[in-house]
């Protein structure tokens, strides 16, 4: 029989399988990925991987909530920040949109990573941006610019620009709004 091991254990490995399924998804794509791929990128048996996970759809899930929705405490933080509106927005979009989107630039896959991600979990994908649209209003303090501010965000990617570029243009937008 195996060793128990710790919950601290189990939490590290659970994201080692993450990190290593998010670089599988990211360059096969999901559905060139297999689950020994990610055995095999996270240093453990396929086994020991169905242990942790029910099975690829399960994992890719994971993967989306651990990038995504563990970010979300940082953005509510900076909301409550010291600094000024300019400032506080700033960290809002770099938790929530510019290190996010500094993970998935220049991978193969990364165009198909995040259709994927809507389609298999669309609750993550809307919480995410309920977090986000909430922490840009908190700031605004005005619902409307709020939701218009996101959709503009949303646009600045359109042609998966350079992280430089595209914190350029987060701040350029910013100065439109605050």
């Amino acid at each position: 029989m195996a060793p128990k091991i710790t919950p601290e254990e189990a939490a590290l490995r659970r994201d080692k399988i993450l990190q290593a399924a998010r670089w599988c998804f990211l360059n096969f794509g999901y559905s060139k990925t297999s689950l020994d791929d990610i055995a095999k990128r996270a240093g453990i048996s396929r086994t020991l991987l169905y242990k942790t996970f029910n099975d690829k759809e399960d994992i890719f899930t994971a993967v989306f909530q651990h990038w995504l929705v563990s970010r979300h405490p940082q953005a509510r933080e900076a909301v409550q920040a010291v600094g000024t509106p300019q400032e506080r927005l700033f960290e809002v979009c770099r938790v929530m949109m510019i290190e996010p989107w500094a993970d998935m630039i220049g991978a193969p896959m990364a165009g198909e990573f995040f259709e994927v991600c809507e389609r298999v979990d669309p609750e993550i994908d809307a919480l995410h941006r309920h977090v986000a649209l909430a922490s840009i209003a908190a700031i605004l303090d005005d619902d409307k610019a709020a939701e218009v501010f996101l959709l503009s965000l949303d646009g600045l990617i359109g042609d998966e620009p350079a992280v430089p570029v595209l914190e350029q243009r987060v701040r350029l937008l910013i100065d439109r709004f605050v």
